[in-house]
């Protein structure tokens, strides 16, 4: 008997033009995923340094039009301003998905949607069951451990020097794009305080204009900025965070290409265009610079360290990160494979998604963020989230590098086949091979 088709595996291969656009983000990722962990060992170094009052000066340092709601400190501008490049890419990635990628199959859709979902509601589950009799205000850090940080566990990737099959890294940018979208939506949600309808209202005015001049195929750098910046005031104006305007622009963005835009774009969706023009922006300097400013905790020795990890808080977040997030993916994966009773996936194995779902359990920038929304930033238990954030994230990144070390060989045998091309037609026969799914 042959192998099952792959459309009905829960990891399908996909299709070769999948593989490529999936392989560039990666790429593309994982250079930012250095500058992350680069970023977060100086801003570490920095305040637990002699000179650490002037990494605490700087970031606290004010400026800006007070008019505007925008006379912020250094701080508040890279979680505010940056982050909202950050998840401006991340929207164009999710629309692109939903519109033309491994989302507008509900088959396949299905595995990753479902594996975001649980792998945020079982670690939010966790923490809210540790902290539930904490008392105070320990209640609002319960989205903490549900993010993923994608560059973070592709720098590790990097660091261990194992290369996932196309169908676990495919399964695992998917996942952080679903994750993200679920996080900005937590956001926007939980954490907005004395919402102001009216800014609110009027930031629909440039977004509008912004959605007709995208659709027209205007090009123009300055304008369609300008527009961006003006969303993006007046959303932050309105009481909720101002990274909401970025996942709010990135959907106004068409994902394939027309007849008016078509000829600009070389043949390209506009959406994939213009991530393709800020991704590094995002990932080489936006999240770096955040991390700079967020991630800086000063231990207080031993003494110090020892007294924040026994705070409930933290407790809930290294709980949730390493062990819900495990539970929440790999049990998702798993029930659906029961239920529809399809392979897992081309020579893949359940110890594949065990790992896969450890290296989920990073959740560096966007736990950070919420970190500060929920306790506020330089308050005693946000201090106490950073060094949670760091230690449960280092821990899932700790487990997750053992169990895919383990398969390594696997996973370069994988990476042989899926290289051989024997009729010399640009295209690896492993894509050729029936319905690639």
């Amino acid at each position: 008997m042959g192998k099952p088709p792959r459309r009905s595996a829960l990891l399908p291969l996909g299709s070769w033009p999948e593989s490529q656009r999936v392989a560039d983000i990666l790429r593309s990722e994982t250079a930012g995923g250095a500058l992350l962990l680069l970023a977060t060992v100086v801003a570490m170094l920095w305040s637990n340094s002699p000179w650490a009052g002037q990494y605490s000066g700087l970031r606290d340092a004010s400026f800006g039009a007070s008019a505007l709601h925008l006379h912020l400190s250094v701080g508040e501008w890279a979680a505010d301003g940056l982050l909202a490049i950050f998840f401006f890419v991340a929207g164009l990635e999710l629309k692109r998905e939903f519109v033309a990628g491994g989302l507008r199959d509900p088959r396949r859709a299905a595995v990753p949607i479902s594996a975001a979902v649980a792998g945020m509601v079982v670690p939010a589950v966790l923490y809210l069951g540790i902290n539930w009799s904490a008392g105070g205000d320990a209640l609002r850090g319960w989205a903490i451990p549900t993010a993923t940080d994608i560059a973070f566990a592709l720098a590790v990737l990097a660091v261990i020097s194992t290369h996932l099959p196309t169908a676990l890294r495919t399964f695992l940018l998917t996942l952080a794009v679903v994750d993200d979208l679920l996080a900005i939506t937590i956001i926007a949600i939980f954490y907005t305080s004395d919402l102001q309808v009216g800014a609110l209202g009027l930031a629909l005015l440039p977004l509008g204009a912004f959605w007709l001049l995208i659709r027209r195929g205007v090009r123009s750098g300055w304008l369609l900025v300008s527009l961006a910046a003006a969303v993006w005031a007046l959303v932050h104006a309105s009481g909720v965070h101002a990274t909401v305007a970025g996942v709010l622009l990135a959907f106004t963005v068409p994902v394939l290409a027309t007849r008016k835009n078509s000829e600009l774009a070389g043949g390209t969706g506009p959406a994939e265009r213009i991530e393709h023009m800020w991704r590094p922006v995002s990932a080489g300097f936006a999240v770096p610079v955040f991390a700079l400013f967020s991630a800086g905790v000063n231990l207080g020795g031993a003494a110090g360290v020892a007294n924040a990890l026994t705070d409930p808080v933290a407790v809930g977040v290294i709980v949730g990160l390493v062990v819900g997030k495990v539970i929440g993916i790999t049990g998702a994966t798993w029930g659906l494979g029961k239920i529809t009773h399809a392979p897992l996936g081309r020579d893949l194995s359940w110890i594949d998604v065990l790992g896969l779902s450890m290296l989920a359990g990073i959740g560096f920038t966007v736990s950070l963020l919420i970190g500060e929304l929920a306790f506020g930033a330089g308050s005693t238990r946000d201090e106490h989230v950073k060094v949670a954030v760091l230690a449960g994230s280092l821990a899932a990144a700790a487990l997750a590098a053992i169990v895919l070390r383990m398969r390594n060989r696997t996973y370069r045998r994988i990476a042989e086949q899926e290289s051989i091309d024997s009729d010399a037609d640009g295209i690896p026969d492993v894509y050729q091979e029936g319905d690639p799914g």
